[in-house]
């Protein structure tokens, strides 16, 4: 053989095996622990996501992990449903009541299905608008990744218990542990709210409509409405300047304002049409 082809072959094999050495001497190099730390990271970040697309999966939120919690959250807010705002961006649960759902219905006084959910949205939003801002205190991370917490306006009112007081939500006993009983019990014996009619507890109402038909957040509630058959919320009416039942118990049922025709608080709305 021709003796530099061989010398050629013998340094082409000692560069491919230099090379290989050299990778594994890298690899060797990388510490342990660094490599433990990002399989770490990795792993809490896909459990993370399975629990939040999970709804029977317990809590594994990293927050809880490091035990580090968030400062109160003050300022104006938006009201997207019942029992959640949202402040500088962050969506924040009332922590241990429950407010109707967006899309869910109940029964007034008179048997007549109304947005009880839409109604529980405007009364909130009414209330945070007399006295702004508005205060929460950490509490809690749910699994949805929102803030849970205890807010207050400006004027030291607790929202929670008003809601409740007012018969807008109840008391959730898994989470609040009776917190907001006394409210409750007052509001079903004077009968305001959703004590006036008939209604379905939110969470069992959750539970019945759990393959998807559950409600999707309302959004700022000032937002204008317009039903189908042409009725609007703006501009605002008088009972004077409605013309038949059916308009008055639309515009209670789905205006913020709507609560002014039923002066009183019995679910019927203009009652000289009604």
């Amino acid at each position: 053989m021709d003796k530099s082809r061989y010398d050629n072959r013998s340094d082409q094999w000692r560069k491919r095996t230099g090379a290989k050495v050299r990778r594994a001497r890298l690899v060797a190099g990388i510490p342990k622990r660094l490599i433990f730390v990002t399989v770490a990271a990795v792993a809490v970040f896909i459990a993370q996501f399975v629990v939040q697309h999970s709804e029977g999966a317990p809590d594994l939120n990293i927050s809880h992990w490091i035990g580090r919690s968030p400062e109160p959250i003050a300022g104006l807010a938006s009201v997207l449903d019942g029992d959640t705002i949202e402040i500088h961006g962050q969506r924040i649960r009332f922590n241990g009541i429950d407010a109707p759902e967006s899309a869910q219905q109940c029964d007034n006084a008179k048997g007549f299905r109304y947005q009880c959910g839409a109604k529980a949205a405007a009364a909130l939003d009414g209330f945070l608008a007399a006295s702004r801002p508005v205060t929460c205190a950490f509490v809690d991370w749910d699994r949805y990744g929102r803030f849970v917490g205890d807010c207050r306006r400006a004027d030291g009112a607790s929202v929670a218990a008003w809601m409740v007081e007012h018969g807008e939500a109840l008391d959730w006993p898994h989470y609040s542990h009776g917190a907001y009983a006394a409210q409750q019990a007052k509001a079903e014996a004077a009968k305001v709210g959703l004590w006036v009619g008939v209604f379905q507890a939110p969470w069992d109402w959750r539970a019945a409509h759990a393959d998807g038909a559950s409600s999707q957040p309302l959004g700022i509630v000032s937002r204008p409405r317009v039903a189908q058959s042409g009725y609007s919320c703006e501009p605002r009416r008088t009972c004077k300047q409605i013309g038949s039942c059916e308009e008055a118990n639309w515009y209670l049922q789905n205006c913020p304002w709507g609560g002014k025709l039923d002066r009183d608080k019995d679910g019927v709305a203009c009652e000289t049409l009604c």
